[in-house]
């Protein structure tokens, strides 16, 4: 322990400079060398008989000398995990976070907000361009912060002691199947059983040998789709490249013995998911719910789902606890395969074939959790846990627990109480809302740890911006994606609030997957699975998809970057009545179609048809108290400099503007004081603010959630008597908006209106709808 803590001492008198160095090429530059150190005889040159001899050794001692220190600093960098080294690295932006964060906190010291718009700075809107630079700040001074904690001598120690406890306890290679689980025995029969074999979905799934024609074809062909329709999940759309595979049917009732559950989550699981089952559903099945068990059913085919029916209300946790059970039941047979061929391999002679073992990726992790909150990845953690421990006296043991808690939990008194907002966005917004994060978890049968350096983790909880950060941009020195080399299971939850976010972010994850890992990272090769070494990874890796509602983005994440041998099932339900029907206020709504020739020209098409047929009918001032709606960022950045250009009297909102910024804007628009209100998707989206003083509404854009478009028309209120007969509501849209326009005005509404080719007046209501 001294040794080591004395190599930590050395990396600390390093400069920053000589860290960087270090960590890049794995030893000291030789500019910092310490000659002083060294015999003085290097420097002296005497031309002598036996010269070339004194020379060589002369250069051979420090050689020595040099290496022996670089094997000392090597030594500590190997036994710290690597979240050690993520502390040195970030070292040198926790000084521009404090500074950020301290003119972040002078900022909102000054603004002045009203009673009703005012809330904490926890709520603020998360920005698209400068939301990466700020939360790396603010991740490496979290960094910073645990990197202080560390330099009392005595937490160093702790921490020292534990982080070789769990690098030696959750190593796969030095562990056996008798050390981690007492029933090895059966888990053996199981395992070497022809029936478990062929039957098992994992085994069925990680055992097939694709061969190069297979995949040459799911390369280049085209895939095939058929359509069926279940009791719960509705119409479902199986896809796939290669051979038909049989229709899927759902199973009306489902035991879990014939689910080849890891064996202690067939009772836990039971006990875990009580909290949804109810009296309704029959004693024959008692484990799932009935969206369960279809969404279940298809992933332990091991294909790719998107389901985009995901309600944070209603169904958020069921979904959530289903792909746990799935997640966690791959991990906990992954390494009950490793462990126990660790142990044949052990008993076996030397000599043998050691080719039957191969069992594992290029590297650890196998699934990856993409969620946009802290608060999703804690309760992820906590289904984990509940779903290890066999009952209350056997209770697995969790590293780190602690400051899991102390980092990824909220506070409830940080949440002003006196803030009304819709239940969807309680429902989205519970918790902490931190959207920079990532931690690895590292999994064995009656143990967990967290806070796992990557390459030792079994599964990876993050944010997009999370792995943004981690991957870095082409041309960055500080960049890692090795990690990602095998990952076998991708589930993507709430995949929807990634385009409030930074959608570029998820495309960024989704480049960056599956790819040959640049170092070996100590893989023992002859236990690597043959389609690793192929570079065959994406043809296995099973997807998860989850969202709350269909839009052309989230589709091609599925449709461009899914190649999943087994194929694909999509949830293609179309809404019968639209969200127009959950308009309270009386008023005409106008559909204005544009003609566009191509999805790349609809920006412009609609940008010319805005100023040039829209527009003008509102400049009149009997058309004041006008807001417009704007789903892009870009579009209302275009249009605030149009109307600037016009010198137009106007304000805008977007999920930039400050609190005191909004409040002016409001007080300005509700008195008339401005004809035009700018007002962006996103600041909706976040805040979900009462605009009072709305008598025209022109929507540039059909919302992303058809919510939102009855939202905003329930905001009109009449301020005088006869003021609700001027109300207007003008939609600009084009046969490339079908799926938003279904879901506003629903489906036999979107058909005619696409057919026609011509404007459209509706004057409907919720009563009549």
């Amino acid at each position: 322990m001294g040794k080591r803590r004395g190599g930590r001492e050395l990396v600390r008198g390093l400069t920053k400079k000589q860290k960087k160095h270090l960590r890049e090429f794995g030893e000291e530059h030789p500019f910092y060398d310490k000659v002083s150190g060294r015999p003085e005889a290097t420097q002296i040159c005497e031309l002598s008989e036996d010269s070339d001899k004194s020379s060589a050794e002369s250069d051979s001692e420090p050689e020595v000398e040099q290496v022996s220190v670089y094997h000392k600093l090597l030594a500590t960098l190997k036994m710290s995990p690597e979240s050690e080294s993520e502390e040195e690295e970030d070292e040198s932006e926790s000084e521009e976070a404090e500074e950020s964060e301290a003119e972040m906190d002078s900022e909102g010291s000054q603004e002045v907000g009203e009673a009703e718009g005012g809330e904490e700075d926890k709520n603020e809107v998360p920005e698209q361009e400068e939301t990466t630079d700020t939360a790396e700040q603010n991740l490496g001074q979290e960094q910073a912060d645990g990197a202080d904690t560390s330099c009392d001598p005595s937490h160093e120690v702790i921490e020292e002691f534990t982080d070789v406890k769990h690098e030696s306890e959750f190593s796969l290679e030095t562990n056996f199947m008798e050390e981690e689980s007492g029933d090895c025995d059966a888990d053996k029969r199981d395992s070497n059983s022809s029936r478990a074999f062929s039957e098992d979905p994992f085994k069925q799934h990680m055992n097939k040998e694709l061969e190069e024609k297979e995949v040459a074809k799911m390369s280049t062909l085209p895939k095939t789709s058929s359509q069926s329709k279940w009791p719960r999940l509705g119409q479902l759309t199986f896809s796939s490249t290669l051979e038909k595979h049989k229709t899927l049917k759902a199973d009306k009732e489902v035991d879990v013995k014939q689910l080849y559950l890891h064996k202690p989550l067939e009772s836990t699981w039971p006990k875990v998911n009580k909290q949804f089952l109810s009296s309704v559903i029959k004693p024959s099945d008692p484990s799932f719910t009935p969206l369960q068990r279809e969404l279940f059913c298809i992933m332990n085919t091991y294909r790719d789902l998107f389901y985009p029916e995901r309600n944070a209300l209603t169904n958020g946790e069921e979904i959530r606890h289903a792909y746990c059970l799935h997640a966690l039941n791959h991990v906990l047979k992954a390494n009950a395969q490793v462990l126990s061929n660790n142990a044949k391999r052990r008993d076996q002679k030397p000599g043998t074939d050691n080719d039957d073992y191969r069992d594992q990726g290029l590297t650890r992790p196998k699934v990856l959790m993409i969620v946009p909150f802290r608060e999703c990845a804690l309760r992820i953690v906590h289904i984990l846990i509940s779903l290890l421990e066999v009952n209350e006296k056997r209770k697995i043991d969790v590293s780190n627990k602690k400051r899991f808690k102390g980092e990824f939990g909220s506070d409830p008194e940080e949440k002003p109480p006196n803030l009304k907002r819709p239940e969807d966005y309680e429902a989205v917004f519970a918790g902490n809302i931190d959207d920079h994060f990532r931690i690895g978890v590292a999994i064995l049968q009656r143990s967990m740890r967290l806070y796992a350096p990557f390459y030792s983790s079994d599964i990876i909880i993050a944010s997009p911006l999370g792995m943004k950060t981690v991957i870095g941009a082409e041309g960055e020195k500080k960049r890692d994606f090795d990690f990602l080399s095998s990952i076998e299971i991708l589930i993507i939850d709430q995949a929807d609030i990634y385009l409030m976010q930074n959608w570029e972010h998820v495309l960024h994850l989704m480049k960056h997957i599956n790819l040959l890992p640049l170092e070996p990272h100590g893989v023992d090769f002859s236990r690597v699975r043959m389609l690793n070494l192929n570079n065959w990874s994406k043809f296995y890796r099973q997807t998860l998809l989850f969202s709350a509602l269909q839009d052309p983005q989230i589709n091609s994440i599925f449709n461009r970057h899914c190649f999943n041998y087994t194929g694909q099932v999509a949830v293609r339900n179309v809404p019968l009545s639209g969200s127009i029907s959950h308009v309270v206020v009386q008023l005409p709504h106008v559909f204005r179609r544009l003609e566009a020739d191509s999805v790349t020209s609809v920006i412009e098409t609609r940008f010319q048809f805005f100023i040039n047929k829209v527009l003008p009918e509102y400049r009149d001032a009997i058309m004041s108290h006008t807001l417009i709606y704007v789903p892009s960022y870009f579009d209302y950045v275009r249009l605030r400099n149009y109307f600037k250009k016009e010198d137009l009297n106007f304000t805008h909102i977007c999920e930039y503007t400050k609190k005191a910024g909004v409040c002016r804007a409001r007080r300005f628009f509700l008195k008339g004081e401005k004809q035009f209100l700018l007002f962006t998707e996103r600041f909706h989206f976040y805040k979900r603010y009462m605009i009072k003083g709305i008598r025209n509404l022109i929507f540039y854009e059909l919302p992303t959630y058809s919510h939102f478009y009855s939202e905003i028309c329930n905001m009109m209120k009449a301020t005088e008597s006869g003021a609700d007969a001027t109300w207007t509501c003008t939609v600009l849209y084009s046969k490339y908006d079908a799926q938003k326009l279904a879901a506003v005005v629903g489906i036999d509404r979107t058909a005619q209106m696409l057919q026609s080719k011509k404007d459209v007046h509706l004057f409907v209501t919720g009563e009549n709808e």
